[in-house]
Order: structure tokens, then sequence, then C-alpha cells
């Protein structure tokens, strides 16, 4: 598990720009009978996101995979190889209120919806509109995807034909 390295910026008391850190990012969760490991990168809690000089630690906290309400998550995940479940599948089926956007940045990994699955490669980008999914590493190599989630809304029309409504979304971590 290789943290990603994280550049903040902010200002000083002046309003100069300048680097706040510089480093691998401080928040890494991994959950080895998953073979997932979560690196967190930034999250923002408000849309438009508010802009300070300085900014506490958004990453720290417990595990979720939704964004805030209202809000965004970015973080990297490494899905190794060989930890499928007797479906096939190495993470639970789950939905979020969200429009994810995930980028294969190494490996391959393959995304099951309800009647289909797609394999990704390295540049590869999926847009994952609220949709109930699954995510599988069928390959031999680790695959590493960095994921932008956004705080979105179902519109009632969708919501109305979803199997259990809304009442089967994912509001915190990938095994709650």
């Amino acid at each position: 598990m290789t943290a990603p390295r994280r550049v903040v910026t902010g200002h000083t008391p002046a309003g100069v720009s300048v680097v706040l850190s510089d480093g691998p990012v401080p928040v890494s969760r991994d959950l080895p009978a998953d073979g997932v490991s979560f690196h967190e990168i930034w999250n923002t809690s408000a849309a438009p996101a508010p802009l300070t000089a300085t900014e506490d630690e958004p990453t720290i906290g417990p595990l979720a995979v939704p964004p805030p309400p209202r809000g965004t998550r970015i973080r990297v995940n490494e899905f190794r190889p060989g930890h499928l479940d007797e479906n096939g599948l190495q993470s639970p089926v789950h939905r979020t209120a969200s429009v994810d956007y995930g980028i294969v940045l190494e490996g391959e990994i393959t995304l099951i919806l309800d009647g289909s699955e797609v394999t990704l490669h390295p540049g590869d980008v999926v847009i994952q509109r609220g949709t109930g999914h699954a995510w599988a590493n069928r390959g031999s190599t680790v695959a590493r995807v960095a994921f932008i989630l956004i705080d979105a809304t179902f519109t009632p029309d969708l919501a109305a034909t979803l199997p259990g409504g809304l009442n089967g979304l994912m509001h915190a971590g990938p095994r709650d």
C-alpha cells in the first residue's frame, strides 16, 4: 500500500500563495479481507466550498464512501487481485447519491452493474451516476483508481424506479 503524494496550497496572512503541506496523504485505510485500500486525498463539506487561508485536515474521521452532503470527496483506491467473493465481487454491491468520476491509473478493474459489466484500463474514465454497482479486480496486478465523488440528488421519478427506493443507499463505509 503506497500512499499517494498530496500537495495542498493555501495563503499566508498577507494573501501570498504557498504550499501548506507536501507529502503522503495523512489518512489511508486498509481492508485486508477485501483486498482494498482507501487513500483519502481531500473532501469538502459545502458547495461552493469555502476557501480559507489554511484548512484543518478534512480527511480525519470514520471511513465513509459517499461525499458529505453538498460536498465532494477525492480518494485513490487500490484493489489487490485475488480477493473475489463467491459472486466474483471484490466490493459489495452499493449505490450512493453521488456522481463519481473514476479514473483508472494502473491495472484493470471491472465495474459490475445490475445487468452488465465493463473492464476498465489505465486512462479509462467511468462516470458513475448513482447506479447500483460493485468492483472486481480479476487481473494479476493491483488496480489503482482515483475517485472524485460529488454529492447528488435523485429525481423523484428515478427514485421511484429503484429497488427499495432510496432506502438502500450507502451512507457510511463499505461494509456498514
